[in-house]
C-alpha cells in the first residue's frame, strides 16, 4: 500500500471513530499508535507512544495551562465578573445600545481572565442575556453579540487554544499571544461599530436606559469602576513584567493566577466551595488539553514517517498548479466546513500534521497562520446549521429565544468575522506588529 494509501485510510478511519461518538485524543492517538504499530512493529507503535509523552512533559510552557485556567474559573466562579457587567451598565447604560457594546467589553475581560471562548458563552448567557432582554433589546440583536463576543475568548491572550497550536507547531507561546492582542481588540471594535450603527438606525433594537436605573451617583459609579477593572490590574499584573522581559512566561502566569487567588480572598469571595470548584475544573480542563496535545504528537509522528506532508505539497503545487494564496485559502475553506461538526481543538489536531508543515513550506509565517486559524475556527463555529456554538447557545437561552432566532442573530456578525479575516490575511503586520516589537527589543 503507497504512504498516501496509508494517509486517507489514518484519516477515514479517524472520522469514523469521531463520528461514532469517541473522544478526540482517544480516536486520534488509537490511529496513531496502531499505524505506527502495522507499520514498523511492536516495538516501533510502543517507542512513539513513549516518545510523544515525554516530549510533551517536557514541554516548560506547558505550566502556563494550568495557571490561567485556574486564574480564569477564580475569577469567574468567584463572581468577580458580576462586578464588571454591572460596570458597564452603570456607565454605557445610557447610549442605545450601550448593554450590547458593553457585554463586548465584558467579554474582552472574559478573555483576558479565562482563554476559552465556552467560558465567554457561558458568563454572557448567565449575567448578560437576562438582563438585555429584561431590558427589552432584541432577541436576535443580544444572542448575536453573545456569540460573537464569546469568539473572543480563543483569540485574546491568555488564549488556551494558542498553546496548543503553539505546542504543535513548534511556535513560542509568547508571540502567538502577543499576535493576537491586536487582531482581537480590532475584532472587538468592529463588532462595537457594528451594534452603534446598527443600534443608531434601528433604536427599538437597544433602547437607552432610563436616566432613574443608571443614576447612581458618581461615588458609586466610581466604586463600581474600581471593582470592574480589578480584572484588568490582574492581567497588567502579569502580562507587564512578562513583555518588559522581567518574568518568563511561565512565572506571568504563576502571577497572574496567585493576583486572581489573593483579589478573591481580599473580596471576601474565596470560600471552600469555590476553591475546591476552581481546582477541580482546572485539572479536567488541563487534562483534556494535555491528552489531546500527546495525542496529536503522535499522530504528526506518524505524518512526518509517511512523508504525508510533502506528497500533499507536491499535489497542490506540482499537480494542481495552485498557488499559495490559494491553497491558504482552500485550508480556511476546510476549517469553516470541518467546524459545523468539530470543535477547535478537534480540527487544530485533525489537520495540524498537514496544514502547519505545509504552511511553512509555502513561506507563510506560522505566527500569522496561528491567528488565521483560531479567527476562521470561530466563524466556522457560528455559521449555520451546524456550527458548534449555535446549539452551546440554544442550550444555555430562556426558551423564547428560538433556534432560528440565533441562525438570524449571528450572520452579521459572521460578516464582521470574515472582514476582519481578509484585513489580516492581507496586511499581515497587524498580527505580526507586536511580537516583532516585543521580541524585537
Amino acid at each position: 500500500m503507497s504512504y498516501e494509501a496509508i494517509a486517507i485510510l489514518m484519516f477515514s478511519t479517524m472520522m469514523v471513530m469521531l463520528f461514532t461518538g469517541q473522544r478526540v485524543f482517544g480516536a486520534i492517538g488509537f490511529v496513531a499508535v496502531v499505524t505506527a504499530m502495522l507499520l514498523w512493529g511492536d516495538r516501533g507503535g510502543y517507542d512513539l507512544g513513549f516518545s510523544a509523552a515525554m516530549k510533551l512533559m517536557k514541554w516548560y510552557p506547558l505550566l502556563t495551562l494550568p495557571m490561567f485556567i485556574f486564574m480564569g474559573y477564580v475569577l469567574s466562579e468567584s463572581r468577580i465578573a458580576d462586578d464588571l457587567y454591572r460596570m458597564f451598565h452603570v456607565w454605557m447604560g445610557g447610549l442605545k445600545g450601550g448593554l450590547a457594546i458593553g457585554t463586548i467589553g465584558l467579554m474582552v475581560l472574559i478573555s483576558a481572565m479565562n482563554g476559552l471562548s465556552v467560558a465567554g458563552m457561558a458568563i454572557g448567557a448567565t449575567i448578560a442575556l437576562p438582563e438585555l432582554l429584561k431590558r427589552n433589546y432584541d432577541k436576535r440583536m443580544v444572542t448575536g453579540v453573545i456569540q460573537a463576543g464569546s469568539s473572543l475568548g480563543i483569540l485574546v491572550p491568555p488564549s488556551v487554544v494558542l498553546v496548543l497550536y503553539a505546542m504543535i507547531a513548534r511556535q513560542p507561546v509568547g508571540q502567538l499571544w502577543l499576535a493576537g492582542v491586536v487582531p482581537g481588540l480590532m475584532m472587538a471594535g468592529m463588532f462595537i461599530l457594528y451594534i452603534a450603527i446598527r443600534c443608531r438606525l434601528q433604536p427599538e433594537l437597544g433602547p437607552a436606559l432610563p436616566a432613574a436605573e443608571r443614576d447612581v451617583g458618581w461615588a458609586e459609579k466610581l466604586r463600581l469602576l474600581r471593582a470592574g477593572l480589578l480584572p484588568l490590574g490582574i492581567f497588567a499584573t502579569m502580562m507587564v513584567p512578562f513583555v518588559n522581559g522581567w518574568t518568563s512566561l511561565v512565572e506571568s502566569s504563576a502571577i497572574g493566577a496567585l493576583a486572581a487567588f489573593l483579589a478573591a480572598i481580599l473580596k471576601r469571595r474565596m470560600t471552600w466551595v469555590v476553591f475546591e470548584t476552581s481546582i477541580r475544573k482546572t485539572l479536567g480542563i488541563t487534562c483534556m488539553f494535555m491528552w489531546i496535545i500527546l495525542a496529536a504528537l503522535a499522530f504528526g509522528a506518524v505524518f512526518d514517517g509517511l512523508g504525508a506532508v510533502r506528497a500533499i505539497e507536491d499535489v497542490f503545487t506540482e499537480r494542481l498548479g495552485l498557488s499559495p494564496w490559494m491553497i491558504l485559502i482552500l485550508m480556511q475553506l476546510s476549517f469553516i466546513l470541518m467546524g459545523t461538526f468539530l470543535d477547535d481543538t478537534a480540527m487544530l489536531v485533525i489537520v495540524a500534521p498537514l496544514y502547519v508543515p505545509l504552511v511553512g513550506a509555502l513561506g507563510f509565517d506560522l505566527i500569522w497562520y496561528g491567528v488565521l486559524y483560531t479567527i476562521t475556527t470561530q466563524i466556522a463555529y457560528m455559521t449555520p446549521p451546524f456550527g458548534y456554538n449555535l446549539f452551546l447557545m440554544r442550550a444555555m437561552a430562556p426558551p423564547e429565544i428560538q433556534l432560528r432566532d440565533i441562525y438570524w442573530s449571528i450572520i452579521p456578525f459572521v460578516f464582521v468575522m470574515a472582514l476582519a479575516l481578509a484585513i489580516i490575511m492581507l496586511f499581515p503586520q497587524i498580527a505580526l506588529w507586536l511580537p516583532g516589537y516585543v521580541y524585537g527589543n
